[in-house]
């Protein structure tokens, strides 16, 4: 698949348009070590890796201008307690600031699923009514990673790049076992990066029991970190102190991320079985690490 001056859909991207050996596209952010600014970075200075093996770079593309294009969903844990509710002014400060080129869009998560307050609009004042306090009923969430599901799932394809911003303590109520095999947030970090949508997460406590239990918000930090890893966003932690005192310089980050992203499309190598497959980004240009999706789909070899 040629790569257009629009973000392709990546359900297309990802599945259909490499069955025949295409490019794939995904989205990949510039961080920078030293200083705030992005120096050039041409498209050979860019490598994508699948094992040992570096695949073809056929397009490098700044998110800017008539590549701008972002939806950006803020999904709310309803289980949240008080702490985020006394947010709600800076989120909707944040979602009213927001330029043209950003359709922001609401939901909550109830009983493992997203109820959709507000589907993404560029309208970012009506956006912003549709942000109210969370429920603060203990547990009702289900699992979070369920309902990033559910909303993945349900998000209608655009030319436009997608963002998640995940406002939750990360605890799963459904998953009963311990350590990194949560089989909920497995199925949350393939979907995501399948569909090209990064998840942003913000760490804020929940309303029960759960809350004040150190192991559980310590793995749902740990699933929050790996969810966003994984699919090429930012967690941000306030420890195990309480709540943050203010989202306003997690939000400032995110939107610099915003400012800092790339359209990369590159080839990736039919494999005998079709599936997610790693893949590993690169670049020569001094400190600058490049941040993206932990893995792609790539088509079985016909």
């Amino acid at each position: 698949m040629a790569l257009t001056l629009l973000l392709p859909s990546y359900a297309a991207a990802q599945d259909a348009s490499i069955s025949n050996g295409a490019s794939t596209q995904i989205v990949v952010t510039a961080e920078i070590k030293h200083g705030s600014t992005v120096p050039v970075i041409e498209r050979d200075e860019v490598f994508v890796y699948e094992g040992k093996d570096r695949d073809q770079v056929t397009g490098w593309l700044p998110a800017t201008a008539e590549r701008a294009a972002l939806e950006l969903y803020v999904l709310i844990d309803d289980g949240a307690g008080i702490s985020t509710g006394a947010q709600l002014e800076n989120l909707r400060q944040y979602v009213q600031s927001q330029p043209a080129t950003m359709s922001v869009g609401v939901a909550y998560m109830q009983n493992g699923s997203a109820r959709v307050a507000q589907s993404p609009t560029p309208d970012h004042a009506l956006a912003g009514k549709a942000l109210r306090l969370p429920l603060g009923m203990p547990g009702i969430d289900a699992s979070p990673y369920m309902s990033l599901s559910d909303l993945i799932k349900h998000w209608p394809q655009s030319n436009a790049r997608h963002a998640v911003l995940l406002i939750t303590d990360g605890i799963d109520h459904v998953y009963d076992g311990e350590g990194m095999d949560n089989p909920y947030v497995d199925q949350a970090v393939s979907q995501a990066q399948r569909a090209g949508v990064m998840v942003y997460a913000i760490y804020s406590p929940g309303a029960g029991h759960y809350d004040h239990t150190y192991w559980r918000t310590s793995w749902g930090q740990m699933y929050l970190s790996q969810l966003s890893d994984q699919t090429g966003g930012e967690a941000y932690y306030i420890g195990f102190t309480g709540a943050p005192v203010t989202f306003k310089p997690y939000l400032e980050d995110m939107d610099s991320r915003f400012g800092r992203q790339y359209l990369l499309t590159f080839i990736p190598k039919l494999q005998k079985k079709a599936g997610m497959q790693r893949i590993r980004l690169g670049t020569e240009v001094p400190d600058v690490e490049l941040v993206g999706p932990a893995s792609v789909f790539v088509p079985a070899k016909e």
